[in-house]
């Protein structure tokens, strides 16, 4: 990914064709990309399923379940010591939401047998994560109860983890109040609720779905034999056939704009005011304007060069911090700013300048070409490593399975300032959210 003289680069193969597909079952797809560029091999395997917080909780707690142990090796150090001896081996697992999909990954990296004297730590690797998949740690046909416990705990404190920061949780109310009840204000987690009402027979239960009935993508990245591994892993992995998940449309995933701009203030005990505004445009994520909102949002606030960056922060000094993001999947555009409560209007109305402006077709070649090419570092810093390769396929495989990182540059490149006002025209507030400490308002 990189030159001798360190300047970043897609590998000359970028506009080849990412991956191979092979149909291992139905609903079972395997996506293998040979390639030297790395001396290791790295797997992941994602089960997906419609994302409902209840499940969401319970998927969440098994993912940690398998990273924890399993029935050949049954703590914690019994795994780490089998990853030791596979050449430091490094296994773990996440889970994930996109769109109205929650996904759960089990990602393996190992090295190649190529540069070892002795061989056979692939076929080990692969063993090892079938044994994760398929007998993983149970006693008298339920998971571990201690195990089980000790990863409710986990996840527990993760969810727990964003009301202490103060910007997450801000973002998540402003999201529940922006889309209630939709996967848009989901956790992937899960609530706290469903996670302490989790029994062993509810996690069994949720296993053997996500074994038997979960769309599933395995991706392999490495020097290998692409036939040659589809044939292994067919083997190994006894996954069954499964019925292919309908993919909500994005229309279903969004719920429509009222044309109101909601205002809503709360308290915490806190000291910097949490300002979040939310947008929505009609441009979501396998539109054909797609790339001309990435690039509207990058001039926004997107990238440190950007209107809302050089202006409310660095300008007036207004904002501790401030970015935007474009959540394709929901149609939905967020400002993100720290700022002291009493001047929370006057940043509104700051932001809304900026926007404005962009609007107004008030953006500059220099702003325009800085944009283009930090999106483009963006997806060469993805291609430096196989795990990003994956995590960048498998989200555009459901644009085009034919993706290629050069076919998304070139789109970025088109794009002109015309195309950033017309971008910037489909932009609209819906809400203004405040998070302030309660001292703010005693003078109020």
């Amino acid at each position: 990914m990189y030159s001798e003289v360190g300047v970043p680069h897609i590998n000359k193969n970028r506009g080849a064709k990412m991956f191979k597909k092979i149909e291992l079952q139905q609903g079972v797809t395997l996506y293998v990309r040979k390639s030297d560029q790395f001396k290791t091999v790295n797997f992941a395997v994602k089960w997906k399923t419609a994302l409902d917080e209840k499940t969401a909780a319970a998927r969440a707690v098994l993912a940690n379940i398998l990273e924890d142990s399993n029935g050949r090796y049954p703590s914690q150090s019994a795994l780490r010591n089998h990853l030791d001896d596979l050449y430091g081996a490094v296994l773990f697992t996440d889970v994930m939401k996109r769109g109205d999909s929650h996904i759960v990954s089990l990602n393996i990296e190992c090295v190649n047998d190529e540069y070892l004297a002795h061989g056979g730590v692939l076929d080990d690797t692969i063993e090892l994560m079938r044994t994760v998949i398929f007998d993983p740690n149970m006693e008298n046909g339920n998971f571990k109860s201690d195990v089980v416990e000790r990863e409710k705990k986990s996840v527990l404190e993760r969810i727990r983890s964003q009301y202490d920061n103060k910007t997450k949780y801000a973002q998540k109310r402003m999201l529940e109040l922006l889309r209630p009840n939709s996967s848009v204000s989901a956790s992937s987690d899960g609530t706290e609720e469903a996670v302490n009402a989790l029994t062993n027979a509810t996690l069994l239960s949720t296993y053997e779905s996500m074994i038997h009935e979960d769309a599933i993508d395995i991706y392999v990245v490495g020097d290998l034999e692409e036939d040659v591994i589809a044939e292994k892993l067919k083997t190994i992995f006894a996954f069954r056939a499964r019925p292919t998940r309908e993919k909500s449309t994005v229309e279903q995933l969004v719920a429509a704009s009222t044309g109101d701009v909601r205002r809503v203030r709360e308290q915490q005990e806190m000291k910097q005011g949490k300002l979040h505004l939310g947008f929505s445009t009609p441009i979501k994520f396998g539109h054909p304007d797609y790339e001309k909102m990435q690039v509207t949002n990058g001039i926004f606030g997107g990238f440190a060069h950007s209107k809302l960056f050089m202006n409310v922060r660095e300008k007036e000094s207004m904002a501790y911090y401030v970015s935007s993001t474009y959540a394709s999947q929901y149609g939905l555009l967020y400002v993100m700013a720290g700022i002291d409560a009493e001047l929370e209007e006057k940043a509104v109305t700051l932001i809304q300048e900026q926007l404005s402006e962009m609007q107004n077709g008030k953006v500059t070649d220099l702003e325009l070409d800085q944009t283009k090419a930090l999106l483009n570092n963006s997806i060469t810093s993805a291609f430096d490593s196989a795990r990003g390769q994956i995590e960048v396929f498998d989200q555009f495989k459901e644009l085009d399975e034919n993706f290629t990182a050069e076919r998304l540059i070139s789109r970025w490149e088109a794009v002109t300032k015309d195309d950033v006002m017309k971008m910037a025209k489909a932009i609209q507030l819906e809400i203004v959210y405040l998070l302030s400490g309660k001292e703010a308002d005693k003078s109020e």
